[in-house]
């Protein structure tokens, strides 16, 4: 079961890094400083990809439908964790 969850949350969390990355590089594509201040600044990227919802929705929209499956994958990692079987002697 931990496996499992592994593997789903590390899938998912690439998925999301991948999508991140998309906006990133539409940020950078508007201008650089959009695109440094996306890098560097915390919440900026969320500015952006409200102020260009029009470009940016597709990618930003399945980072968030990746979020539940990463979390899923550490709920059963969790899981698979607690229920592993230790031979009694």
């Amino acid at each position: 079961m931990a496996m499992a969850g592994m593997a789903l949350a590390a899938l998912a969390g690439i998925a999301m890094l991948v999508f991140s990355i998309q906006i990133l590089i539409m940020a950078f594509k508007t201008s650089i400083g959009w695109g440094l201040g996306s890098l560097l600044i915390p919440f900026v990227i969320l500015i952006f990809v409200i102020k260009h919802w029009s470009e940016t929705k597709k990618p930003f929209l399945y980072s968030l439908a990746c979020l539940p499956v990463y979390l899923i994958g550490f709920a059963l990692m969790a899981m698979g964790g607690g229920m592993s079987v230790t031979p009694t002697p």
